[in-house]
C-alpha cells in the first residue's frame, strides 16, 4: 500500500446485515447501500439470490460455514481497514443481523480502533423471520411471554460454555437456537436433564425465507432423529417451547412462497 492511500481520506464501512436471505426482505437502505458500494465483502449466509445480484467484480466471499473453508476473522477485519484506507466505500453484508451471533459488534471494535467510519446498518433477524415464515411467533400471549436467542455454536477457544441451558429451561419461555444444527443432540439433552419436559415442541427451520426453505417438527425427544431423518442441514434455526406447537393450527392456511418442504416428526 502507498504511503498517499495511508494519508488520505479513509471511505466508509458499512456493517450491512441482509435479513433473513429473501431479496425482497433487504432494508431499503440496505439495497441501496449495495447499489453504491464500491467493494462488497459477504459471508454466505445472505442468500444466493442477494449474492448472485452482486456484480462479481464488486464482491468478495469471505464466508465461513461449520466444517468447511474459513476466512479469520482478523483477515476480515483487515481487509475492511485495507480497503476503506483506499478511500472505498466498503459494504461488509452478513445474514441476518449484523449484531445478533454475527460478529458485527467486533468488526466495529476493530474499525473504531483504526480510526475508520462505519455506519451499522440492522436488519430482520433470521431468529424472528425464520420462525415467522413458518408460521411460529416467538413470543405468544398464552404460551410464551419471553424469548431467549442461544447460539448453538460458540468461540471455540472457550473453556467451558457461556449458556445456562438450566436457567433456560426454568424459564418456560421461548428458545431461539441459532448455528446449532450440529449441537441439536448436546443441548436438547441438555434441557430435558434440566428438567425441560421432554414433549416439549420444536422446530426446525433450514435455509428460512431461501428457496426450498424446509421445515420440520418434533418433540424435545424426537427432533434429533427426525432431523436426521429429513436430511435438515445448516443453516437452520431451532425454536424450542409452545410456540412451535402453535404452527399446528395455521400451517393448512399459510401462504408462502418460499417453496417450503414440510416435515412433520412425531408429537
Amino acid at each position: 500500500m502507498s504511503d498517499s492511500a495511508i494519508d488520505a481520506e479513509p471511505g466508509t464501512v458499512y456493517l450491512v446485515g441482509s435479513g433473513p436471505g429473501d431479496p425482497e426482505l433487504l432494508t431499503v437502505k440496505a439495497k441501496r447501500l449495495l447499489e453504491a458500494a464500491d467493494v462488497v465483502l459477504h459471508d454466505k449466509l445472505p442468500g444466493p439470490e442477494i449474492i448472485d445480484q452482486l456484480p462479481e467484480a464488486r464482491r468478495e466471499d469471505v464466508g465461513k460455514r461449520a466444517g468447511g473453508e474459513r476466512t479469520p476473522q482478523s483477515e476480515i477485519n483487515e481487509r475492511l481497514v485495507e480497503l476503506a484506507r483506499e478511500g472505498k466505500s466498503v459494504v461488509r453484508l452478513k445474514g441476518g443481523d449484523s449484531f445478533v451471533f454475527g460478529r458485527g459488534g467486533e468488526e466495529a471494535e476493530y474499525l473504531a480502533a483504526h480510526e475508520i467510519p462505519f455506519e451499522i446498518v440492522p436488519a430482520v433477524t433470521s431468529a424472528i423471520a425464520a420462525p415467522a415464515v413458518a408460521g411460529i411467533p416467538v413470543t405468544h400471549r398464552d404460551h410464551a411471554s419471553s424469548v431467549s436467542f442461544v447460539t448453538g455454536h460458540e468461540d471455540p477457544t472457550k473453556d467451558e460454555s457461556a449458556v445456562d441451558w438450566e436457567a433456560l429451561a426454568a424459564t418456560g419461555g421461548t428458545i431461539v437456537v441459532l448455528m446449532g444444527v450440529g449441537r441439536l443432540p448436546d443441548y436438547t439433552n441438555a434441557l430435558r436433564e434440566a428438567g425441560m419436559n421432554p414433549e416439549t415442541s420444536v422446530a426446525l427451520i433450514e435455509r428460512g425465507t431461501w428457496p426450498g426453505q424446509q421445515v420440520a417438527t418434533g418433540t424435545l425427544e424426537t427432533i434429533v432423529d427426525v432431523r436426521d431423518e429429513e436430511g435438515i442441514s445448516p443453516p437452520a434455526v431451532t425454536v424450542i417451547g409452545d410456540v412451535a406447537g402453535t404452527r399446528e393450527s395455521t400451517v393448512d392456511f399459510l401462504q408462502t412462497d418460499y417453496g417450503a418442504a414440510e416435515s412433520e416428526g412425531e408429537q
